[in-house]
């Protein structure tokens, strides 16, 4: 077992083979032998999709001499459930598929994954989405990164959980990333179960090198989020799901609706999921809430939550309904602060509420249902 609490990481030493080990040289031509390879153009273009530039690209290191090979790995795939088009992603993405044995390189493999508990859907969706992964030893890497993932997270569920949501994971290099960068993690002192969460659920923001790693968490250290706290993991999260130049845009959108650098943060520091949302949908319900509802920014930016709602599930049917009960005498004048609880409170509670006012204003709840079925 991997002790995420204690001092140190231990981890299983493991090799990942050369392509040239996998893949024989007899299965290749030299780049400048295959540029004029003509069969392995039209062969990638009428059966697997290539468009002709890509193809032409491809033969300068694939050389299919007769299709027989190629056409039983593409027999192999249909076989498996992958569709036509799938197939031709996957080939896309990774043209040496088409030299391995279906049946010594290939099975084994979605029989290993098959093994570990994936559907065959789940399996179609991984392959289709990181190819490569056929490249790599069943045996030197795929079983060893399974078996360190799974002690790592110290579970099978939550390990499955990972391999779906990141296709990547089985392909990467644990031993030159993952167990450095969460050993990073606990410098700063981030408890184990919170590594284990962002593992679980982002595992992609562990398959960095160390340097963008550390330097994203030094710069959430700088912002002042608590390591203890989850949304410590959310902010290196955000940090590390998008560029500097689309930091800076969403920023500068923010700044457009009158928030300071100050508020940007502070808004940051209390939901993380805040800077993750797209410049038009920061756009929409800043436009709604300010222009149509009266709302002022400052107010928005301390219940910076409100951005990741949804407009039309939420902000606008809660909107319509709290006009609807003033409107109707349930209340006597707008009060900003509390209608901020009406748009965060769960939707059990927000019912509830509702019946409450239903007495004095028969429809309410109808009136409500109403408007979140024209957002379905």
């Amino acid at each position: 077992m991997f002790n995420l609490i204690g001092k140190n990481l231990a981890f299983p030493v493991f090799k990942t083979p050369s392509i040239n080990r996998l893949f024989p040289r007899s299965s290749c031509s030299s780049p400048a032998a295959a540029s004029d390879n003509s069969f392995t153009v039209s062969y990638l273009v009428d059966s697997c999709g290539f468009p002709p530039a890509k193809a032409i690209s491809a033969s300068k290191y694939l050389h299919i001499k007769t299709p027989d090979r190629a056409d039983s790995v593409i027999t192999f795939f249909k076989n498996q459930g992958f569709t036509e088009t799938q197939i031709s992603d996957l080939v896309r993405k990774f043209p040496m598929a088409l030299t391995c044995n279906p049946e010594t390189n290939l099975l084994p493999k979605f029989e290993f994954l098959s093994s570990i508990g994936l559907s065959d859907s789940d399996i179609v969706k991984l392959l289709t989405a990181r190819p490569k992964a056929l490249g790599r030893s069943l045996k030197n890497h795929l079983e060893p990164t399974f078996n360190l993932l799974r002690d790592l997270l110290q579970s099978d569920d939550r390990t499955l959980i990972a391999i779906r949501r990141c296709a990547w994971v089985l392909d990467w290099d644990f031993k030159a990333n993952v167990i450095p960068n969460m050993q990073i993690l606990r410098d700063v002192g981030v408890p184990g179960s919170k590594m284990l969460y962002l593992l679980t659920y982002q595992p992609r923001d562990f398959l960095v090198t160390t340097d963008q790693f550390k330097k994203a968490v030094e710069e959430v250290v700088e912002m002042g989020f608590d390591p203890l706290k989850s949304s410590f993991m959310l902010a290196v999260h955000a940090v590390r799901s998008m560029s500097k130049s689309t930091w800076e845009k969403k920023m500068e959108t923010y700044k457009k609706w009158g928030w300071s650098e100050d508020q940007i943060l502070l808004s940051f520091r209390t939901d993380p999921w805040c800077m993750m949302k797209s410049e038009e949908k920061i756009d929409k319900v800043m436009d709604y809430l300010v222009n149509k509802m009266g709302f002022e920014t400052s107010l928005i930016a301390k219940n910076s939550v409100i951005i990741s709602l949804s407009m039309e599930k939420r902000i606008i049917p809660r909107c319509l309904v709290y006009q609807y009960c003033l409107d109707n005498g349930l209340m006597n004048d707008k009060n900003y602060c509390g209608f901020c609880w009406w748009l965060k409170c769960s939707e059990d509670i927000f019912v509830k509420r509702l019946k409450r006012y239903e007495e004095e204003a028969p429809g309410v709840l109808k009136f409500y249902q109403e408007k979140l079925d024209l957002a379905k």
